[in-house]
């Protein structure tokens, strides 16, 4: 013990101590007869969880330790900041205001592209940017990632040339990243790939490949791999302030909501990667802050798979609005979107508008032999998009890119971007922080970083998601898991490594982002809340009074993703 004490003890109450080495994390506990026991895991390279969330707050406490890197989001751009800064050996902290991917970036259309429709705004550079990035995630993630067979329908006999040259400009752009050549359909072709196709004035068509994931399976496992490299993230605890020392950003003030405490963390450098609340945190550095972003909403409807049975997505490349309009299979279901409407009001929890509802499912029927109707719609979920201001308020025109700002004081904002380009957003922002911050030197090793759990054996759903711990997590409940509902694939196993390796915190946080039951089936996943919530309490130490409160804000929640 006086070894581990000389270390770095940050922490001492009661008969309960941590300590804190490079890259691993140890909650020591010493009973009266001086016995030594081992509370939680090391945290280490190659660790397969997240960090424990108690031993992640207790790494708050001590004000006179220094991060190097302090983040403000859990999404897509702050967890891509978090593996940059980890993986260059900096010390890092993340801190999500609410639960992981809970708001953007677990409501995508689940695809990892290129941008097919940048190319005919001219965003040729974007284009190429996202490719590359969408050929190292596949790469890097092959539990996660695949390529996707699509088909852009022709009606008229102009589309096909058109649409067919637009995709072989996009196949050269690719170049050795590409997922496979496109080519010209007959109405044959057309038909074989999408047996559900409105036929009526189909000419033919144009095939093309780009990538799909789970946006909020991915965000976990960028957790973890933060994790694995010595990142300390938090969920639940946003920041209430910034702290400066002579004008210049040093840190941050933030509140745990689940104990009320409050915290001053110490940073050489803090990065805003909040999403569309970004501009919210700007204002704390500086209240006269003006906007960066004019954030819009897009919603997706879900549809059981006999609506699209093959193996192939469908694209629109023109809707009413000017939209591209996606049909994929995801996880045995279609997911049918997306609509561009601008917002002034930012939520968590955003909801479709009766319109929006009405315009997809219009565009479907139009491409789809069964019309779809409102009682055919399995859920429904709406995103906002974190846009960068400018331009003429067009939001679907709006550009995908992103753009890193710093101000006076030194926060660097990070704005814009997409899923895709989430790694070399947070390459961009650490090359910043490693400036101001005064950080060493560090080169990025992220390019062909594998993602927590990389995996390329075959793994049948729905724990193909987990990659390398799919076994585990098979093998955590000690019993063959059980089926949490006839319509959902999940079971108890899920709802289990959720709590205690995923740092699930709430019905919610299991429901919606470590299963995908709310977005499958949102009626099915309101009728299992109050098993998941029974399973849940003894793991997190809740009372039944917890299990019934969660059970009616779930429930709640999701009346929200029904028509």
């Amino acid at each position: 013990m006086q070894a581990l004490s000389h270390v770095g003890c940050l922490r001492k109450k009661d008969t309960h101590t941590v300590f804190f080495f490079p890259h691993k994390i140890l909650l020591i506990a010493i009973d009266e007869g001086t016995c030594v026991h081992l509370l939680a895991k090391e945290h280490i390279h190659g660790h397969s969880d997240l960090v424990k969330r108690e031993i992640g707050t207790a790494a708050l406490e001590n004000r006179r330790d220094v991060w190097d890197v302090v983040i403000i989001g859990g999404g897509a751009t702050g967890l891509g900041c978090a593996v940059e800064a980890a993986t260059r050996g900096y010390r890092t902290l993340l801190l999500e205001q609410c639960d992981f991917a809970k708001g953007t970036s677990s409501r995508s259309t689940k695809l990892v592209h290129g941008g097919v429709r940048y190319l005919k705004q001219g965003n040729v550079s974007l284009v190429m940017e996202a490719l590359r990035e969408r050929g190292r995630l596949l790469r890097n993630a092959p539990h996660l990632v695949h390529n996707l067979r699509f088909v852009v329908p022709s009606f008229d006999w102009w589309e096909g040339p058109f649409y067919g040259i637009g995709m072989r400009l996009y196949d050269m752009l690719a170049g050795k990243l590409g997922l496979g050549p496109s080519r010209m359909l007959s109405f044959a072709d057309t038909v074989e790939r999408i047996p559900t196709i409105e036929r009526h004035g189909l000419r033919g068509g144009v095939e093309y490949y780009d990538g799909q994931f789970d946006d909020a399976r991915l965000a976990i496992s960028l957790a973890q791999t933060a994790c694995d490299h010595g990142a300390v993230l938090v969920n639940y605890i946003p920041v209430m302030g910034i702290l400066k020392r002579s004008d210049l950003v040093c840190g941050v003030l933030c509140r745990d909501l689940e104990t009320g405490r409050e915290f001053q963390i110490r940073a050489k450098s803090v990065i805003n990667a909040a999403g569309v609340f970004a501009d919210a945190v700007s204002a704390l550095d500086d209240p006269r802050t003006p906007p960066t972003m004019k954030p819009s909403q897009g919603i997706h409807i879900v549809l059981e798979r006999r609506f699209l049975p093959g193996d192939a997505a469908i694209m629109v490349p023109q809707t009413d609005d000017g939209r591209v309009l996606f049909a994929i299979p995801w996880h045995n279901r279609v997911v049918v979107g997306t609509t561009d409407t601008p917002v002034s009001k930012l939520s968590l929890e955003p909801r479709p508008l009766p319109e929006e509802l009405e315009f997809v499912l219009t565009h479907a029927r139009r491409y789809l032999s069964e019309d779809p109707t409102d009682d055919d719609v399995l859920s429904t979920f709406a995103g906002l998009r974190p846009l960068i201001a400018g331009g003429n308020g067009n939001t679907a025109a709006a550009s995908r890119d992103h753009n890193i700002f710093i101000s006076s004081s030194g926060l660097i904002t990070v704005v814009g971007g997409k899923w895709t380009t989430y790694r070399k957003m947070g390459e961009d922002a650490v090359e910043k922080a490693m400036m101001v911050g005064g950080l060493r030197e560090s080169e990025s090793k992220t390019a062909a970083l594998p993602v927590h759990g990389a995996h390329t054996a075959a793994v049948p759903e729905p724990w193909c998601v987990y990659g390398s711990d799919a076994r585990a997590v098979r093998k955590c409940v000690g019993h063959d898991p059980v089926i949490l509902h006839p319509r959902l694939p999940y079971t108890d196993a899920h709802v289990h490594w959720a709590v205690t390796q995923e740092m699930a915190r709430t019905v919610d946080d299991v429901l919606a982002r470590r299963t995908r039951a709310l977005l499958l089936d949102a009626r099915a996943a309101r009728d299992c809340a109050n098993k998941v919530a029974k399973q849940m309490a003894p793991l997190l130490g809740r009372t039944d009074a917890w299990v019934q409160e969660q059970v009616t804000e779930f429930k709640a929640l999701a009346e929200g993703y029904i028509v």
